[in-house]
């Protein structure tokens, strides 16, 4: 495969080896130990950050027993239960990048990739409940109160949410479509704010005046990293055409239209 150099700044991310299934014959996507070290730190902070605001909805739930209702001080217990929910939901779904769980197991897959949904319920969901029913609130306060609370269990519910979670089939899958691509390489370039990872370092969606800097590693740490999904269809378009491949999508446009930096 004819490789072009260009004039961007291009950034190695991590060293060469990392986790696919390179080190093994099973075919089966394999996380380093260093990428298992990483999620399990990502994990515990989440679980820490989700156990502070489920402690916050309990002092809350506490405050709505008391006469009379201190407004302020459940608004404040329910934004700072926010910001822990909305982060350990943010750390967990790293997490799951770095070391993604098997779609065999699909009751274990669902739960590791949408727990910040589960526990932002949990930690929300009560509390509007019993706002809402609690007598010692006036129709004001509840009206208050209970819209903050189900904002809070909104916002945490949607960052809760995997809409695009990784498996280890689907980063198989996608090293395998790279390397048969790139003569067995598993190696691919992205840039900060690019949508997709690239076979070439030349490719014009992101070898353009905007961009500045090109990432190059593995497609799981695109993956990992930028949480990339995606292979620029005019680098496969190109890589099939060099290989002298008829596959008839030589003018379809990318998904990332002109958006690519």
């Amino acid at each position: 495969m004819e490789k072009k150099k260009t004039s961007k700044k291009i950034t190695r991310v991590g060293s060469e080896e990392s986790s696919d299934s390179s080190a093994n014959d099973t075919m089966t996507f394999v996380p380093t130990a260093e990428n298992k070290s990483k999620a399990g730190t990502f994990r515990l902070i989440a679980v820490i950050a989700w156990l502070v605001a489920i402690g916050c909805e309990v002092v809350a739930i506490f405050q709505l027993r008391k006469v009379p209702v201190n407004t302020t001080l459940l608004i404040i217990l329910i934004v700072v239960a926010l910001v822990f929910a909305v982060t350990g939901s943010l750390l967990w779904k790293k997490a799951n990048r770095f070391n993604p769980a098997s779609q065999k197991d699909k009751i274990r897959f669902f739960i590791q990739n949408q727990l910040g949904l589960i526990i932002s319920i949990i930690a929300f969901l009560p509390l509007v409940i019993l706002v809402f029913t609690n007598k010692n609130m006036s129709g004001k306060q509840k009206g208050l109160v209970g819209a903050v609370a189900v904002v809070a269990l909104l916002i945490a519910g949607i960052t809760g949410i995997d809409f695009n979670p990784p498996s280890q089939e689907e980063y198989q899958q996608q090293t395998e479509e790279v390397k048969s691509l790139n003569d067995g390489v598993n190696h691919v370039y992205w840039t900060k704010y690019g949508r997709s990872y690239h076979l070439y370092q030349d490719c014009s969606y992101i070898n353009t005046d905007r961009t500045d800097e090109i990432f190059e590693g593995t497609v799981a740490q695109a993956r990992e990293l930028k949480n990339i999904t995606d292979l620029c269809d005019r680098c496969a378009a190109r890589a099939r055409k060099e290989k002298g491949l008829d596959t008839g999508l030589e003018n379809q446009p990318t998904e990332e239209g002109q958006t690519e930096p």
